[in-house]
């Protein structure tokens, strides 16, 4: 099997009940885990916990703090955005962000954004919540005024949604950390991935829709004049839940907290895990962010680095 990437898609919130000091201590735990094995950890961008069962005063992360603080505790690992919803703060603040992040990691940041979707969040928080179009338009002028304070110095932009006018981003990112859209909206969406986007990342789904939203994407890159093959294509996996024996990974994933939403957990032994991942790299993706199902234990973790990771790496 080719080599692939594999990162960590930390838990925003904790899924057992336990207070915030309990979970910081978890997220440390599997931090030091698979420190060596795993090569990114990856930050979800909401305010509340979501989920239909999960309280919503439970703890939970705020993306751009918690990046700053585990990076810094954690140097081997590089830190993306899982991803940033690009309107929870001012464009030019958000470039001005993850800017300070490349400078501050030494070049390990990753800059994954989208248009948003948690309703919830936006009424809790007062952020308007226009229609599914308004937002994706927001979010390519998003990625024009970031590209522009990256690279120009004053930098001044007039969109239908959003302006600035003689702003400064310094230090600028040397390198620009790279651009991950995530979505998989095929009108809209896929195209602003490949008119703009360094990376591509697809919210968990089967490896059957992944290799049509590819298909999608290719199509978009044609009539845009992009080369297909220039951007990096990723996924955020539904839970993983591995174990030698199939039953026991089927109760697990369907215990978890992370199934909620629908999607099915990527369940069963080490070879059937291994050979469910082979679809998607045989789709096109070359890194995976993972959950495992049974977090915050560490017996899914510690036997999908033994038998499943190994399988990956050449």
């Amino acid at each position: 099997m080719q080599s692939v990437d594999f990162g960590w898609h930390a838990p925003s919130f904790p899924t057992d009940g336990s207070n915030a000091d309990t979970f910081l201590e978890q997220m440390h735990t599997h931090l030091q885990l698979m420190d060596g094995h795993l090569t990114s950890v990856w930050v979800d961008d909401h305010v509340h916990p979501w989920g239909t069962f999960v309280p919503r005063d439970t703890p939970a992360t705020e993306v751009v703090t918690t990046l700053a603080y585990f990076a810094a505790r954690y140097p081997s690992y590089d830190w993306g955005s899982l991803v940033y919803c690009q309107s929870y703060r001012n464009p030019a603040l958000t470039a001005k962000m993850a800017a300070s992040l490349q400078w501050l990691t030494g070049g390990r940041h990753i800059f994954g954004i989208g248009a948003g979707w948690l309703e919830e969040e936006y009424e809790a928080y007062n952020w308007p919540y226009p229609r599914p179009a308004a937002r994706i338009r927001q979010l390519e002028e998003t990625i024009e005024i970031v590209k522009l304070l990256w690279t120009e110095s004053p930098a001044s932009y007039e969109g239908r949604c959003y302006r600035i006018d003689n702003a400064y981003c310094h230090p600028q990112p040397d390198p620009p950390p790279p651009i991950m859209v995530g979505g998989g909206g095929e009108q809209l969406t896929l195209r602003v991935v490949a008119k703009h986007a360094d990376w591509w990342n697809m919210p968990g789904g089967t490896s059957e829709i992944y290799a049509h939203k590819l298909r999608v994407l290719r199509e978009h890159c044609q009539a845009v004049g992009r080369d297909f093959d220039e951007i990096r294509k990723t996924s955020a996996l539904p839970p993983i839940a591995v174990h030698y024996s199939e039953d026991v990974a089927r109760r697990q994933g369907e215990a978890s907290p992370y199934a909620l939403g629908g999607r099915g957990a990527i369940v069963g032994t080490p070879d059937q895990v291994a050979a469910q991942l082979q679809e998607f790299i045989d789709a096109g993706a070359s890194l995976f962010q993972i959950r495992i199902a049974d977090f915050p234990e560490t017996a899914g973790t510690e036997l999908f680095i033994q038998e499943v990771l190994p399988r990956f790496k050449n």
